[in-house]
């Protein structure tokens, strides 16, 4: 991974900037590298995805913490660093040290006088899992089904969980009885105080395992590549989460799977603009369509649609299409799509063309005041 490049270097953003001035670099970069407004251009459409890369990281607060701290290795899967455990693994609340003890420190930290500690062998939610997804504006706007692949933590099948090889058994730890803790007694000047601590001999478990399962070695869980469908609403924006409860990484002790929360990214249309539930579009005009008014077609989420141009129009003028914008995310409807005219100025115009300008301006005495001469006979400065 040594050759990526660095993802704050890629938007343009320093390490220090704020989610709103990533989205807006983020944005500059994909349209002004959009593929569809450079057709075959290789270099823009490498630029095109590196900054869609760059930005599902640094857009994502927890992402964009892991990548601060590992750089590119905290997404290399052979750097170990995925998942946020070791190996990759997580918190697996059970075995080996891996988990249980942020809990248990969390419920013995101040235990003098007998505090109790949490029963290890008790049901825990599993994590949470994070993905995300890189949509179309289209797909946001009308909704779609897509699929992420996820790296889920799942009970082992051989063991179900037990950590133990098939026909074997768990040892209660004979140290703490099964609780995962011990409670030691200590003579200080304030009297006899009593504290608890994991059990060092089954490493706060409850329970030994003296022959562990071969596939999950003794974890009693095991990571597998899994497909979700995931069901994208129409009118979602970007950066919007959605939730599949129980797909996360599994429970513990027959506790309850975590979520699947995909967070949405929605590449920026080569034309189009989202403000809301609106679309905004900017439509050049030539000057003749302008002054003597034109019917003519615009682009829509919906295909082309034809749009009255009346005569007059002024460079700036707004127009408004009703019920062409993004459907409502929660009811019915859908919003407006406002057109914003701008005036297409001819370029290389023939001499007969810029005759009929310059007659044109005089009878509208359009002159310049120093020369007497039409500004459309004067040279351009240098």
């Amino acid at each position: 991974m040594a050759d990526k490049r660095d993802y704050y270097e890629v938007l343009g953003v320093k390490k220090d900037a704020t989610a709103d001035e990533i989205k807006k670099a983020y944005r500059k970069i994909t349209k002004e590298n959009h593929p569809d407004l450079h057709p075959g251009d290789k270099a823009c459409e490498e630029r095109f995805k590196e900054a869609n890369e760059a930005y599902e990281v640094l857009s994502d607060e927890e992402k964009r913490k892991k990548y601060d701290q590992f750089g590119h290795a905290a997404f290399d899967p052979n750097a170990g660093f995925n998942g946020g455990g070791f190996g990759g693994f997580g918190d697996f609340g059970g075995f080996g040290g891996f988990g249980g003890f942020g809990d248990i420190f969390s419920d013995l930290f101040g235990g003098f006088g007998g505090g109790t500690a949490r029963n290890p062998n008790a049901p825990r939610k599993g994590e949470n899992l994070r993905a995300t997804l890189n949509i179309s504006f289209e797909e946001a706007a009308f909704g779609c089904k897509k699929e992420v692949t996820v790296a889920r933590v799942e009970q082992c099948p051989d063991c179900k969980g037990s950590g133990c090889a098939p026909g074997t058994t768990p040892e209660v730890c004979p140290d703490c009885k099964g609780t995962g803790s011990v409670t030691v007694n200590q003579r200080t000047p304030l009297g006899m105080m009593q504290t608890s601590s994991p059990c060092s001999k089954c490493r706060g478990t409850g329970k030994i395992i003296h022959q562990p399962c071969k596939t999950c070695r003794g974890m009693g869980k095991i990571r597998r590549q899994h497909k979700v469908d995931v069901n994208v609403p129409a009118g979602i924006d970007d950066g919007r989460t959605i939730s599949r409860p129980g797909y996360g990484n599994a429970g513990s002790n027959g506790g309850p799977a975590g979520d699947l929360l995909v967070s949405v990214i929605v590449r920026p249309h080569a034309r189009f603009e989202r403000e809301g539930t609106s679309v905004l579009l900017e439509q050049e005009i030539s000057y003749a369509q302008a002054v003597l008014g034109a019917e003519i077609e615009v682009p829509t989420l919906d295909g082309k649609v034809k749009l009255n141009i009346p005569e007059g129009t002024q460079p700036g003028s707004v127009f408004r299409i009703r019920g062409k914008g993004i459907p409502f995310l929660r009811g019915s409807g859908r919003g407006d799509q406002f057109v914003t005219v701008r005036l297409k100025v001819p370029k290389d115009l023939s001499s007969h063309q810029k005759e009929l300008l310059r007659q044109f301006a005089a009878s509208m005495g359009d002159l310049d005041g120093e020369s007497g001469k039409s500004i459309f006979g004067r040279k351009k400065n240098k």
